[in-house]
């Protein structure tokens, strides 16, 4: 389980764990905005929102060019969804353009997957096995990747 993290002007930051929102409450950097009901760790609640106490410039938020390419922000910006099936819990990333076929290992040509819906295709662009596209892909803003939906 993990924490959303936002700036003292409420623009999400990043996740942390737990254990690392609870220490940044006890060094009192951070406030619970949103919290799991009545549950609480010692004093503090349970929380599911921080918000820093102070601002925090983020000059790399807003650096040009594109988000860092990686297999967990493919299967985070597909929400674990599977492209071609389309159910949850999809544990691997696809290439859309087989590599051994030209396809390159970036966004636009990468899916989230199950490792059977993988297998299945193969060494074959979807149309090739049958196994269209529920959606196309694309490159995420930050904070897609940063926020648990």
């Amino acid at each position: 389980m993990s924490v959303i993290v936002l700036n003292a002007s409420y623009e999400p930051l990043h996740t942390v764990s737990i254990q690392h929102a609870i220490r940044m409450l006890v060094r009192e950097v951070a406030v619970v905005e949103e919290s799991h009901g009545e549950r609480t760790i010692g004093p503090f609640p349970v929380p599911r929102v921080l918000r820093l106490v102070r601002y925090v410039v983020t000059h790399w938020r807003y650096a040009a060019g594109r988000m860092k390419y990686s297999k967990h922000g493919v299967l985070r910006r597909d929400k674990f969804r599977c492209a071609y099936c389309g159910l949850e819990n999809a544990d691997t990333m696809d290439h859309v353009q087989p590599r051994s076929r030209g396809g390159r290992t970036e966004w636009l040509n990468a899916v989230a997957a199950h490792a059977s819906c993988n297998e299945r295709k193969g060494n074959r662009t979807p149309s090739e096995a049958d196994m269209p596209l529920l959606w196309q892909p694309w490159v995420p803003t930050r904070a897609e990747l940063v926020i648990d939906t």
